[in-house]
């Protein structure tokens, strides 16, 4: 006879009746939920393993409230962590050029030379407004006021270095 404070769902016989009854329902949740079918089956068998684990503390009557729960919360850890892997990705791939061509690393050195001559050979004017845009990445309304001239005027000074820098390059 179990102890009196053990709960009903460390029985054996209960807990297979209990798994088999509700695993193929849990199962179609997560993967209705996230899509992926092994990932679905996975969480699906940690969450019993885990009420399993904790049968004691978890009666039969909640039993199914907790296996939704933690396989929920599984999955959604799950991929909260795949976004993380995705933003490292995104942030260090173009840290790694030994995979580029020497050819390319040459023409893009030589392009970056291009446009440092001609960013200098731009007027001051154009010159000072399109690197506060570009490099200090601010807006036009608060280039005019360092500059004291019009939102119009910083429009015309960074459409016009754009275009000179497009002539220059290109040629």
């Amino acid at each position: 006879m179990p102890p009196k404070n053990q709960s009903n769902t460390c029985d054996e016989i209960l807990f297979s009746s209990f798994f088999k009854s509700h695993v193929k329902a849990l199962r179609n949740f997560l993967f209705y939920k996230f899509g992926n079918i092994d990932q679905a089956e996975d969480v699906t068998q940690e969450a019993f393993v885990k009420l399993w684990q904790n049968c004691a503390a978890v009666p039969l009557e909640k039993a199914k409230s907790y296996i939704y729960t933690v396989a929920n919360n599984s999955s959604l850890n799950e991929i909260a962590h795949q976004k993380v892997v995705l933003r490292y990705e995104k942030n260090f791939t173009g840290l790694d050029k030994t995979n580029e061509s020497p050819e390319y690393l040459l023409e893009e050195k030589q392009f970056q030379a291009k446009l440092l001559k001609a960013i200098e050979n731009l007027n001051k004017k154009q010159r000072v407004a399109f690197l506060m845009h570009r490099i200090d990445g601010k807006k036009y309304s608060e280039i005019a006021l360092e500059l004291n001239i019009s939102v119009k005027a910083v429009e015309k000074r960074i459409h016009l270095a754009l275009l000179s820098l497009r002539k220059e390059i290109d040629l």
